[in-house]
């Protein structure tokens, strides 16, 4: 068990939380939420030690060990990938170096010999002789070739380093976890490992992820960063969200009666309670939701954008076609030969590890690169809005946000342009921020009011849910689902794309998988699943000539 005790963090006058009291159990997994810059981050570290809170304790029972993932990419890099993983178990790592030093001397004693005695017996306590094999099982589940174990971490790319980390984190079953942004960089199949592992795990682990899904699927609770505090509600972030969404709207509605508003809420918590994606968050859940009042549902001071995209016209029956497109990238090829035809109201998911590929998939496809070879042919009736994933070169110039945003508009009226930005939650004197100054996120919400504001039948969006907040990606994610018109995009997120996506292009290192079907049904279909294994083998197998 984990115990905060009055804890405090201030930054000279400003408060990030205060008189937080909070019990964090084993055999539960708390998702922790909160605007950006609200502390998520913080709070963990104060959790691990690595910083002190203004006041208060943070408790831990001196038995118990605790395991950080790390986000120190270069710390690690004159370690071999095992070793790495092994650090995670500090005393343990501590016994093997101990004794590989002692049996690795020449003149070798009887006091070495005892002392040699002592570490079998203690790393025997410890496991330590099933290492190896642990840490081998974490690597390849989290897709680190087995071939690589030895090398030094130096040797790989930063998306496989993050990996090792995670392995470091997880290795040697720690009594508590402290996850900060696991899914990062991780492939598919590595993330669904992932889910499984923490949502079986009976220790005690606290996660922060902007990824909805993963956090439905590990959750059993929320601990909420907001009004300067932090809170728990039993649920995953889904049932949150929906609560907080409730709770907002009877709030609003003061005049409405004690009585209605129970009524609601305990229809509220029948749906939740029925639709439990795992028996152990179902047990955890019913047991505290049922006893839910109006009083304890989950107040928020956030704002919801308003997003919603309307198509200026509607697209006509030859939306695009792509043929036999290759392109070069930095001396490495990320396209080749790839051709596919777009039907009207396709929402078309791009998804696997190649990013390269997606990005000038996407470049080519919003005219702002050349393919090398191949064509591409848009129907008369398309008019394209794109999302870049690197969007800085569209805030060139120290704009004010509303002289930006009438770049873009047909008309003259500024009240016209500010509801766009309003939509975005740009109110007020905030319209004239100057875009030099402006957050990722920010940039990210005048994107998206650039593009409501043009009204294209045809979006590309490359990570468009890159730098929002969880609010703003639900809220991002209720909006595309109701466009009406074509969609070409990519995403991290998984609820984003299988909830909007009706198909599923994947780049694998060997080819192309092309799926006309939601994303889940795609990640459950053995047909896929023996394609792409099949692809990945071909690959491997010409790497090695």
């Amino acid at each position: 068990m984990l115990v905060v005790n009055n804890v405090r963090l201030q930054f000279g006058q400003r408060i990030l939380f205060q008189d937080v009291n909070l019990k964090f159990s084993a055999g539960f997994c708390y998702g922790l939420i909160g605007a950006n810059g609200a502390g998520k981050s913080t709070f963990l570290k104060i959790l691990s030690g690595e910083i002190e809170p203004t006041n208060g304790t943070v408790g831990i029972d001196p038995e118990e060990r605790m395991a950080v993932l790390r986000q120190d990419h270069f710390a690690f890099d004159e370690y071999t990938i095992l070793d790495t993983v092994y650090m995670g178990h500090k005393k343990l790592y501590e016994m093997m170096q101990e004794r590989e030093a002692i049996y690795s001397k020449e003149d070798f004693t009887d006091e070495n010999g005892l002392r040699a005695g002592e570490l079998e017996a203690e790393l025997a306590e410890l496991d330590g002789y099933e290492a190896e094999a642990q840490a081998s099982t974490l690597l390849n589940r989290l897709g680190i070739p087995e071939g690589s174990f030895n090398k030094k971490m130096k040797e790989l790319e930063d998306i496989y380093k993050v990996r090792v980390l995670l392995a470091q984190a997880l290795f040697g079953n720690p009594d508590i976890l402290l996850l900060d942004e696991p899914t990062n960089h991780l492939d598919l199949k590595s993330i669904s490992w992932l889910e499984d592992f923490l949502s079986s795990c009976d220790k005690t682990v606290i996660v922060v992820s902007h990824d909805r899904h993963f956090l439905d699927q590990v959750c059993t609770h929320i601990a909420d960063i907001d009004y300067g505090s932090i809170r728990l509600y039993a649920g995953n972030y889904s049932f949150w969200y929906a609560a907080s969404r409730l709770a907002r709207r009877q709030r609003k509605d003061a005049s409405k009666k004690r009585e209605d508003k129970i009524k609601e809420l305990q229809a509220f918590v029948q749906r939740f309670s029925a639709n439990a994606a795992r028996s152990r968050q179902a047990t955890a859940r019913k047991k505290l939701i049922d006893k839910l009042t109006p009083e304890d549902m989950p107040a928020t001071t956030r704002k919801f954008p308003y997003i919603v995209f309307k198509p200026q016209r509607e697209c006509g029956n030859i939306i695009l076609t792509v043929e036999n497109l290759s392109r070069t990238v930095d001396g490495k090829q990320v396209l080749k030969d790839f051709s596919m035809t777009v039907a009207k109201n396709e929402k078309i998911a791009f998804v696997g590890d190649n990013i390269q590929a997606r990005t000038a998939l996407f470049q080519i496809l919003a005219g702002e690169m050349e393919p090398d070879a191949g064509t591409v042919s848009w129907g008369q009736t398309i008019t394209r809005g794109y999302f870049p994933r690197d969007n800085s070169g569209c805030f060139s110039g120290d704009y004010s946000l509303i002289d930006w945003l009438k770049q873009y508009s047909d008309s003259t009226e500024e009240s016209y342009v500010r509801g766009f930005l309003g939509r975005m939650l740009f109110s007020g004197e905030e319209v004239f921020k100057k875009t030099s100054v402006l957050s990722g996120g920010e940039r990210v919400r005048c994107m998206l009011s650039r593009l409501m504001l043009s009204g294209p039948n045809v979006m590309i969006l490359d990570e468009p849910t890159n730098h929002l907040d969880l609010e703003s990606i639900a809220t991002l994610n209720e909006g595309l689902e109701k466009y009406p018109e074509v969609l070409l995009f990519s995403s991290h997120d998984h609820e984003f794309v299988d909830s909007i996506a009706n198909r599923i292009i994947e780049f694998t290192p060997g080819g192309v998988i092309d799926k006309l079907m939601r994303f889940d049904d795609y990640l459950a279909s053995e047909e896929v699943q023996k394609m792409r294994d099949e692809l990945y083998q071909e690959h491997h197998e010409l790497s090695l000539q």
